[in-house]
């Protein structure tokens, strides 16, 4: 009689070691156990020879919903699927819609859990207008965080939250344990450098980066901190392109306070003199790309522990969003969901970074960021079976291609990838085999923390 349902063999990344030569063992759709050597007997075995066997990814920033009739999670999570991600965080800035109160939160569960094809959690937010009111019943409906802005897109639909409204929302936050995630680029800034970028007719793909330099990212950042700081509350840079961002953040915790920041894989990857130039409106993200100086600076803070997260902020824009030759009238953010996995194993590889670092940084303190740790994060017994295999295959990335995204464009088109996703298991069963997504829309849960835990502060 088999032992287990599903045992794999190859090599196992865990989030603080490599184990060669090793297997993880599933039953019941949760990890039964982690060895070296001499697999156990199995319903079904797989010797996967030199491949690698990681936690399933748990993407910290998605856009679901962002434009209307556009991806919706009924392809945001089948390219999770395709890209070893059994887990989506989505964000709270839906367009039409703000997810500022628990009938919105119901309503987004109600209608992503039909469509989605590997697990979903939440982000809330606020309407200004309303301030901190409906926080704490957002928290009962079940968000894993809150997100805001320093800076204000649309005033309805990403509105920027001014200091004192800051304030008063961290310090209703605080008692919950829960994270108060924020955009960080400084509102004033930003529109003094965009004034200051129109008023010189620049309009190519040099106008981003000019209109958004390094100290609009820094400003914000001090005071999301000390925000945080002041109110006892978890606070959490959503994505950060500069490598002195990671050093004010490990300052705060140096001084005993939570101040994490996320790093998204387009800041490990592209930069601005090459990819930018080349690639005008579909590499414009907010914060910007900066120069590969930047980008490698990124990678050694991963390298000292200084990256909490690591992310793609991923939106499919249609492509007539993304191709206005004037740089600054694009929208801004790219989809990543099906490759971020693959490309940060490519970069740590290249520069000889411990791939223990991918299992930590996409799986590991997502779910203990998230308060989804009891049951996601790891290849743990008893944590949900959330696996992905990839093998050591080069393939040159093609987003077209691939037929698992909404749209056929992608910044990291043309990139030359050693390892490709072979596998990817939700909870023990096979939602993706390599090349065909298997997960039927409705095979993904809503997960949220315990609302024991929330209630604790935990």
């Amino acid at each position: 009689m088999a032992d287990f349902d599903l045992v794999l063999k190859g090599t196992v990344v865990l989030s603080d070691r490599v184990v060669d030569a090793g297997y993880v063992a599933v039953r019941d759709g949760k990890i039964a156990e982690v060895g070296q050597g001499i697999a156990p007997s199995a319903k079904e075995r797989h010797d996967l020879g030199a491949a690698l066997i990681l936690p399933g990814a748990i993407d910290a920033q998605v856009h679901s919903l962002s434009q209307k009739n556009q991806e919706d999670f009924i392809w945001s999570t089948r390219s999770a699927a395709a890209g070893g991600v059994t887990t989506i965080v989505d964000m709270p800035y839906d367009e039409g819609n703000l997810v500022c109160s628990a009938e919105a939160v119901k309503t987004k569960v109600d209608h992503a859990g039909p469509q989605a094809r590997v697990d979903f959690a939440l982000y809330g937010t606020i309407d200004p207008e309303e301030g901190p009111a409906r926080i704490a019943e957002m928290v009962a409906a079940g968000v894993s965080a809150f997100k805001f802005s320093t800076f204000g897109t649309d005033p309805k639909r990403f509105p920027r939250i001014p200091p004192a409204l800051l304030d008063a929302c961290f310090a209703a936050i605080a008692p919950t344990g829960l994270t108060a995630g924020v955009h960080n680029e400084d509102d004033e800034a930003v529109h003094a450098y965009m004034a200051k970028v129109k008023a010189s007719g620049i309009t190519d793909w040099r106008a981003h980066g000019l209109s958004r330099p390094p100290i609009t990212e820094l400003l914000a950042m001090h005071t999301i901190f000390e925000t945080g700081a002041s109110t006892g509350c978890p606070s959490h840079v959503v994505h950060c392109s500069l490598g002195r961002g990671y050093d004010i953040a490990h300052a705060y915790r140096r001084d005993g306070f939570e101040a994490t920041v996320e790093c998204c894989i387009h800041y490990l990857t592209l930069d601005e003199e090459n990819d930018v130039r080349r690639l005008g409106g579909k590499a414009k993200i907010n914060p910007p790309i900066r120069p590969r100086a930047e980008v490698e600076t990124l990678w050694r803070k991963v390298s000292e522990g200084k990256v909490w997260l690591v992310s793609t902020d991923h939106v499919s824009w249609s492509e007539e969003r993304k191709t206005n030759p004037d740089m600054l009238a694009n929208s801004s953010g790219v989809p990543g969901l099906e490759v971020m996995v693959p490309l940060f194993v490519k970069g740590a590889l290249e520069r000889g970074i411990p791939l223990f670092w991918a299992a930590r940084l996409m799986a590991e303190n997502p779910a203990k960021h998230f308060r989804l740790d009891h049951v996601k994060g790891a290849l743990t017994p008893g944590k949900d079976a959330d696996i992905v295999v990839l093998t050591p295959e080069e393939t040159v990335y093609d987003a077209a291609a691939s037929g698992h995204n909404i749209v056929g464009w992608s910044p990291y088109n043309g990139i030359r990838l050693p390892y490709r996703v072979s596998g990817t298991y939700l909870r023990g069963k096979l939602a993706f085999d390599g090349s065909k997504v298997l997960a039927e829309p409705g095979t993904g849960a809503f997960v949220r923390p315990p609302l024991n835990r929330v209630l604790a502060g935990a």
